[in-house]
């Protein structure tokens, strides 16, 4: 099964196509927008371009894993596509906020420890994708909902559908969100946690390799916690103000 793998575009192939999707975008589907949010809705069809396949792709790599629950297997060609296929597209949108918005210090970082931890899971250690490919599904699951959303968002101004689409679509992304950010990564990392340190990866991951993963993907799901409880917070303000206006 891993030898179909072969005929897969490799990483430079993914990066021309995530590319291509954010040019569609761009000059085709949101030609006519303001500047600022056809940049962003470029950014945003990529990562539609890849959440949902990812998750896919991802599932089915550790489907076909021969050493499902370990945590320190060795990397097989599936998974090494899905990891391709991830660093890709964070490539692709790396350059996007490189070129576009520099200021935007927090998703550089983010793209950049992400890439940090594919790239050396990838092509330097060779083993502990199974891990990484299970928070890559919790972390991508909820990318279309999230997507379209911001999407509407940035035409909610505009635009009357978009504006109800968006607020439409909070609540349940919200939740889940909240659901596999807050309580299912973090129960996954801690069994990763529990697992490096009783020893499972001793000879197979350097202890400098799976202390940086679980740094960076700590403080990943931190940020994604603070940043989902912020709109929480803004979306209960929201009602508050209408509940009053409609008082008063």
């Amino acid at each position: 099964m891993d030898a179909l793998v072969l005929v897969f575009p490799t990483l430079p192939r993914f990066f021309a196509g995530f590319i291509s999707m954010y040019f569609l975008g761009y000059f085709v589907f949101f030609r006519n927008w303001e500047l600022k949010h056809r940049k962003e809705a470029s950014s945003c069809l990529m990562s539609l371009a890849h959440g949902s396949p990812a998750v896919i792709m991802a599932v089915r790599a550790l489907l076909h894993s021969q050493t499902l629950g370990t945590f320190a297997n060795p990397n097989s060609a599936l998974e090494n596509t899905v990891l391709d296929f991830s660093m890709a597209y964070f490539l692709a949108d790396l350059l996007h906020y490189m070129v576009f918005f520099p200021d935007e210090t927090l998703f550089i970082l983010h793209h950049l420890a992400t890439l940090y931890v594919f790239v050396t899971c990838r092509y330097m250690i060779h083993y502990g994708a199974h891990g990484l490919l299970l928070l890559l599904i919790l972390a991508e699951v909820t990318s279309a909902c999230q997507n379209v959303w911001s999407i509407a968002g940035s035409r909610k101004a505009d635009v009357p559908a978009a504006a109800r689409l968006h607020e439409f679509l909070a609540v349940p992304f919200y939740a889940l969100y909240s659901l596999v950010r807050g309580i299912l990564g973090p129960v996954c990392l801690f069994k990763m946690g529990v697992f490096y340190l009783n020893g499972g990866a001793h000879g197979l991951i350097p202890a400098w390799a799976w202390i940086s993963w679980m740094v960076v993907i700590g403080s990943a799901i931190l940020v994604s916690i603070l940043w989902v409880s912020n709109l929480w917070a803004e979306w209960i303000r929201e009602r508050s103000h209408r509940a009053q206006k409609k008082v008063g």
